[in-house]
C-alpha cells in the first residue's frame, strides 16, 4: 500500500507499508541481515552482515523491524565513548515493527510495537537489523496508521522531548516563554509542536543560518545573541539540548527564578569544572531528563501517534536511508546535516 508522508523540508516522500511476515519454523536456522559495529571507529566499522534470526526466549519476543530512528547516542557508542559496550554489536536504541514471534500473551504476533532504550543496542543488539529480539517489558503497541518511516521517527524524539517539558513543569494552557537550544535537533523540533500546542511562547536556537526556516517556532534565532531584544528579561524556561558546553551559559540567560532542563548532549555529556554554587544563580532551578526515565510510554506515544496523524504534530523526518546505507547515514549525522530525525528502513 502506498502512502504520502511530508519531510521536515517540506518535500514529498513516497512511503511503502511492507507486507507482514513472520519467521517459520526453527528461527535458529533462518539469516537476516543486521549492521554491525564490529569495533569503535568512523562510520565505515558499520558493517551488513548475515546473521542468524535470534532464538525466542522466555520474557523476549522477535520484532520485525521496520524502521528504527538514528540518535547521536549511536553515533557516540560508536565511536568508543560508551565503555559498558562490548563489540561487535548491533546498534539501535529504538525501533518500531511487527512482533513476529510473541512470549506474552498481550503481544499477539502480528502487533504493531514500538520500543525504546532499555539498553537496547549496548547490553543486547538492537533496531539496526531486520529483526530485534527484545524484552517483552520494552514493547509498546501502538494502533497507527501512520507510513513505518513516519513512525519510526517518534518514539525517542517525542518522548524525550514530553519528559523534558514535564521536567520544565509545563502543562497544557500553561504560559511562559520556552528557549529550545540545539532547535533543529529531532528532540528539538518534537519539543516545539508539543510546547506549540500547550500554548507556550517559543523561541529557538540554530547555529546554522540556513537552518533557520526549519525552526517552526514564534522566534526563531541563530545563536543567542538576539534574546534580549525579544526577551529582555530572559526566558522562563530552557530546554538545552545541546548539554555539556552550553549549561553555565543557559543558566546566565535564563530568568532569575526560571529553570532549565538538560535533555541532549550534542556537545558531550560532561561539564568540566562545573561548579554549582558559583554557576546557579539563587533561585534559578536546574533539572535533568533522559529518556529511561520516560514514564507512561505507551499512552503517551499512542496521544503523539494521534496528533501527528491528525496534523497537530510533525513528524520531522529529515531522510530516510535503506539499511544497506548505515554507515553514510552516520556519516551525514555526524557532519551536523539533518534537521529533524534520520530513519533507517531495512529494505
Amino acid at each position: 500500500m502506498r502512502r504520502l508522508g511530508l519531510a521536515a523540508n517540506g518535500h514529498k516522500l513516497a512511503f511503502y507499508r511492507w507486507p507482514v511476515t513472520t519467521p517459520a519454523g526453527d528461527s535458529g536456522r533462518m539469516t537476516m541481515r543486521a549492521a554491525v559495529c564490529v569495533r569503535a571507529g568512523d562510520p565505515e566499522v558499520l558493517e551488513i552482515r548475515e546473521l542468524p534470526v535470534p532464538a525466542v526466549r522466555e520474557g523476549w519476543s522477535l520484532v520485525q523491524v521496520k524502521g528504527a530512528g538514528l540518535n547521536r547516542s549511536e553515533l557516540r557508542t560508536r565511536q568508543g565513548h560508551s565503555p559498558s559496550v562490548r563489540f561487535p554489536r548491533v546498534l539501535g536504541i529504538e525501533c518500531v515493527g511487527i512482533v513476529a514471534a510473541s512470549t506474552d500473551p498481550t503481544l499477539p504476533e502480528g502487533t504493531t510495537v514500538a520500543a525504546v532504550m532499555g539498553e537496547m543496542g549496548r547490553a543486547f543488539d538492537g533496531g539496526y537489523a531486520e529483526y530485534a529480539l527484545l524484552p517483552n517489558s520494552l514493547l509498546m503497541p501502538i494502533t497507527t496508521s501512520l507510513p513505518w518511516e513516519v513512525f519510526a521517527a517518534l518514539p525517542e524524539s517525542y518522548l524525550t522531548a514530553q519528559g523534558a517539558l514535564d521536567a520544565l513543569g509545563l502543562a497544557p494552557g500553561g504560559k511562559g516563554r520556552l528557549l529550545i537550544r540545539g532547535g533543529t535537533s529531532s528532540v528539538g523540533m518534537a519539543a516545539a509542536s508539543i510546547a506549540s500546542g500547550y500554548g507556550v511562547t517559543t523561541a529557538a536556537t540554530t547555529r546554522r543560518p540556513d537552518k533557520l526556516g526549519a525552526l517552526m517556532v514564534d522566534h526563531p534565532l541563530v545563536g543567542t545573541d538576539g534574546l534580549p531584544d525579544i526577551w529582555p528579561e530572559g526566558p522562563d524556561y530552557i530546554l538545552d539540548l545541546i548539554g555539556a558546553s552550553t549549561v553555565a551559559d543557559s543558566l546566565r540567560l535564563v530568568r532569575p527564578g526560571g529553570t532549565v532542563c538538560v535533555a541532549g548532549s550534542l556537545s558531550g555529556w560532561l561539564i568540566p569544572d562545573f561548579e554549582p554554587i558559583a554557576m546557579i544563580p539563587s533561585g534559578t532551578r536546574l533539572t535533568a531528563f533522559h529518556s529511561k526515565n520516560a514514564t507512561g510510554g505507551t499512552s503517551v506515544l499512542q496521544r503523539v501517534v494521534r496528533e501527528v496523524e491528525a496534523g497537530v504534530y510533525r513528524p520531522n523526518v529529515d531522510r530516510v536511508f535503506p539499511l544497506d546505507d548505515i554507515a553514510a547515514a552516520h556519516g551525514y549525522m555526524e557532519a551536523d546535516q539533518a534537521t529533524g530525525k534520520l530513519v533507517v528502513v531495512p529494505a
